[in-house]
């Protein structure tokens, strides 16, 4: 099988996503806007031929370029696993008559109005939402769905320029930030815990499902500094409040078309029970969170994706086994120079056994931009078959193991 998959180098888990198609025997060919000279290693060995394009946001021109580059050669499917590249990945599938998603079925997952219009047609509980291009138009929405809300692009991905609203001065204030933003969504603000939905599927039949419980929820932990934010892989999505969340994918993912494929579905349980929908992308997830669902499991996603686009089918044993958190370090202190990390040793002297990952900043390195990059200064992942045991080291792994910068 020929696979045209989009940006195999960008981000960090692009490599291994491209290192998985060969793995179960496919024809990878690259494109993307980064030299091949830069490619990540597992990138560059996986794939069988590469085009660098000048701007992989000109879909026309891209088409374009590959039609020429490729001279004849057919493909069978095109893949994107990045949030920017989805509708360019279904522009090209129309242009060469290929399976998956169309441009048309693309969109609402990069548009979050159009997603929910989407999804309010088909029943489906989402926050209540307007589109507004101005901020008159942002006000008017105020008004009608009242405070608390929550303002960011429509074509956002994870919660970067997304802002809390409880009172007029608050949007007054989000309204200034987003000036660079040409679209946004006033959308109620849901009280109650988040989680994610993501699943591997193929020709319309989930093969893979995990939950995710996001420790605080992704906006708060982008506002605050101080937070070393987790997501916990859940043993146990068979609770009936998690299947709440399980149930409402899978209306989602049939709503919306998505057959093949990883899908990042993120969702709200209220203190009253209440299971809603929060957004949607047709990829897998950021923030290592498909490394968090190998380690629950002790699978590798990354191939498992592949053979399911590829042979429709998923041979792995995905049984749960453990809760995996994946905590991401902040550094503290005032300088931009990572100059000691404590608290380690003592931690893996309780905790080793039950530690897979640890990848951390090294003394000397610079500090990274917490705002910028998800990993912040490094991640950690414990996992353990009991929750509470698992919480309690992703606590104490929060709060102990210290990275000053100077």
């Amino acid at each position: 099988m020929k696979v045209l998959l989009i940006s195999p180098g960008f981000p960090a888990d692009m490599p291994l996503f491209t290192r998985g198609l060969a793995r179960v025997g496919a024809t990878v060919l690259g494109v993307g806007d980064q030299p091949q000279a830069a490619l990540d290693p597992d990138a560059k060995d996986a794939l069988s031929a590469y085009l660098q394009v000048p701007d992989l946001w000109d879909e026309a021109a891209v088409v374009q370029r590959v039609r020429e580059w490729l001279g004849g050669r057919s493909l069978d499917r095109v893949e994107c696993l990045w949030e920017p590249g989805v509708v360019l990945a279904a522009r090209l599938r129309e242009a060469f008559g290929l399976p998956g998603l169309t441009v048309s079925q693309a969109i609402p997952f990069r548009d979050k109005e159009s997603m929910k219009q989407v999804l309010d047609a088909a029943g489906v509980r989402t926050p209540h939402h307007y589109r507004a291009k101005t901020k008159e138009e942002c006000r008017s929405a105020a008004e009608r769905i009242g405070y608390p809300l929550i303002i960011k692009p429509i074509s956002g991905a994870g919660s970067a320029d997304t802002y809390p609203l409880r009172k007029d001065a608050d949007l007054d204030e989000a309204l200034e930030l987003l000036e660079h933003v040409d679209e946004v969504s006033v959308e109620e603000y849901v009280e109650g815990e988040e989680f994610t939905f993501d699943t591997v599927s193929a020709n319309g039949r989930v093969l893979f499902e995990n939950v995710a419980w996001y420790r605080p929820k992704p906006l708060v932990a982008r506002l605050n500094a101080w937070i070393n934010p987790q997501a916990i892989c859940l043993r146990d999505i068979d609770r009936p409040q998690i299947r709440l969340g399980r149930e409402l994918g899978h209306r989602v993912l049939d709503a919306l078309g998505y057959a093949t494929g990883f899908a990042h579905m993120e969702w709200f349980l209220t203190p009253n029970g209440e299971a809603i929908f929060g957004e949607i992308g047709g990829r897998a997830p950021g923030g290592r969170l498909t490394h968090a669902m190998n380690y629950s499991c002790d699978v590798d996603l990354f191939t498992g994706w592949a053979e399911a686009v590829c042979a429709g089918s998923l041979s792995q044993d995905t049984t749960k086994k453990y809760n995996a958190a994946v905590i991401f370090k902040r550094a503290d202190g005032p300088g931009k120079t990572v100059r000691r990390i404590e608290g380690l040793e003592n931690l893996m002297t309780h905790y080793g056994e039950h530690v897979p990952v640890i990848d951390l900043v090294r003394v000397g390195e610079p500090r990274r931009d917490w705002r910028k990059v998800v990993v912040g200064d490094g991640w950690i992942v414990v996992r353990h078959p009991d929750l509470e045991t698992t919480t309690h080291m992703a606590d104490r792994f929060s709060t102990e193991l210290r990275i000053h910068a100077e």
